[in-house]
């Protein structure tokens, strides 16, 4: 474990964040990092439940503003992924 361990749950985290700002439930999180970036709904689940642990306030104002909000369609979810994907994937987080 060690250091690649705690290195893929930061980047982890860090897609989880992007989920957030792209509204999106912790089921839809864990199914678009599962199938678009081959992270298993169980790393996902429990990265994001350490989160809501740490920022409980955060979650829950983010659960309230869920029900409010307009949700983007799945298609530009998609390519919001891919984006943020791409982008992760170009920087080389051992430098």
């Amino acid at each position: 474990m060690g250091d690649s361990s705690t290195s893929y749950i930061h980047m982890v985290q860090h897609m989880i964040e992007k989920c957030l700002i792209f509204n999106m439930t912790k089921e839809e999180c864990m199914e678009a990092l599962s199938k678009h970036a081959n992270i298993k709904p169980v790393i996902t689940s429990t990265v994001w439940n350490e989160l809501e642990k740490e920022n409980k306030e955060f979650f829950e104002a983010y659960a309230q503003s869920q029900s409010k909000q307009d949700r983007m369609s799945e298609e530009e979810t998609c390519r919001m992924i891919q984006k943020m994907i791409s982008d992760s994937s170009s920087k080389d987080p051992g430098k």
